[in-house]
């Protein structure tokens, strides 16, 4: 298999979450033409292909957010959804499938990472409690520092007049900015997003209703709860829901093996924090021993700006051949 032209028929099969069933149609068909006999595990609508269980794992998911940019290469990277989230790891492990000749390791392709992360939280159902190697892109550094994570709406209620005569209104939108203000300026040491924020209309009158989509993510050393109390306290006069919540966590034994097999490799050991939530929350909430490597800069993924080059998925793939070896 030549690298760019698989990234390319990856990348050009789209697969937002909720949409993956071609690519795992083409996934399979190609697994067996190299000689492995994949597993469609099929639940609840998601489908997740494995491939060799085993007591150690590489994991990656299938899911990308909706299309923004199609494929493209420009000599020294590669562009397009998903060509760096996560379907350049993809093409590092098929790569790797087909040059090693004994497979020790498992294979889990995921569905449904960009959404609600079902995929993962069906795979550990059925195969318990093991290690593995999340690929998302850290620029070949292992993230072995996940950061926790929690995501909120706030519903604020205001009272309605006439536009002109604010005076005897409450403006919920400003009620709402007050309150991302007051929530930056106390959360030290806690990132934070404003994601979305909806609110007001055409209509000539003080905004009643503003409702606001926050993301908060922080080290390990900084617990849920203290984030989560924080939060909550700053936004006593909201309505909130809890959309999402994970702590962080720092990675055990298979972080070892990984630099071990990364040195094997010929690479230079460098370490990360995984910033955004992945798989690995899943697997390690099930009692997993797990670590975050990839090829591609997370920072661009999600835009129409991600991309990778073709080098680091080259790379990813020595590193998972060195790993295969190292398993006794």
């Amino acid at each position: 298999m030549e690298v760019l032209e698989l990234l390319r028929d990856l990348v050009e099969i789209p697969s937002p979450s909720g949409k993956e069933g071609k690519l795992v149609e083409y996934l399979i068909n190609l697994l067996e033409e190299v000689g492995y006999s994949p597993i469609l595990l099929e639940k609840e609508g998601i489908k997740d292909i494995i491939v060799n269980p085993s007591d150690i794992w590489i994991v990656t998911h299938l899911d990308t957010v909706p299309v923004k940019r199609k494929f493209e290469f420009d000599g020294t990277y590669a562009y397009g959804t998903g060509v760096c989230d996560t379907k350049g790891s993809i093409t590092a492990i098929l790569l790797a499938l087909e040059e090693i000749d004994e497979l020790k390791f498992g294979v889990a392709l995921l569905s449904d990472e960009e959404e609600g992360g079902m995929g993962s939280r069906i795979f550990v159902e059925e195969f318990g409690k093991a290690k593995a190697i999340v690929m998302e892109p850290t620029s070949l550094r292992i993230a072995n520092v996940h950061y926790g994570s929690l995501e909120i709406l706030a519903k604020f209620k205001g009272i309605p007049a006439h536009g002109a005569m604010v005076e005897y209104g409450k403006n919920a939108i400003d009620l709402a900015i007050n309150s991302i203000f007051r929530v930056r300026e106390n959360l030290k040491g806690v990132k934070f997003l404003v994601q979305e924020i909806r609110g007001g209309g055409e209509e000539y009158v003080v905004p009643e209703e503003c409702t606001v989509r926050m993301d908060f993510v922080f080290p390990p050393e900084t617990t849920l709860s203290e984030v989560k109390s924080k939060v909550l306290g700053i936004l006593k006069d909201a309505e909130v829901e809890i959309l999402e919540e994970s702590e962080g966590f720092v990675s055990g034994e298979i972080a070892s093996l990984l630099e071990d097999a990364v040195r094997t490799a010929g690479l230079k050991v460098e370490h990360a924090e995984m910033h955004s939530w992945t798989d690995a929350v899943n697997l390690k909430n099930a009692g997993w021993d797990v670590v975050v490597f990839g090829p591609g800069e997370l920072q661009f993924c999600h835009t129409e700006m991600e991309r990778i080059d073709p080098k680091e998925i080259f790379k990813a793939k020595d590193v998972l051949v060195s790993l295969n070896d190292l398993i006794t």
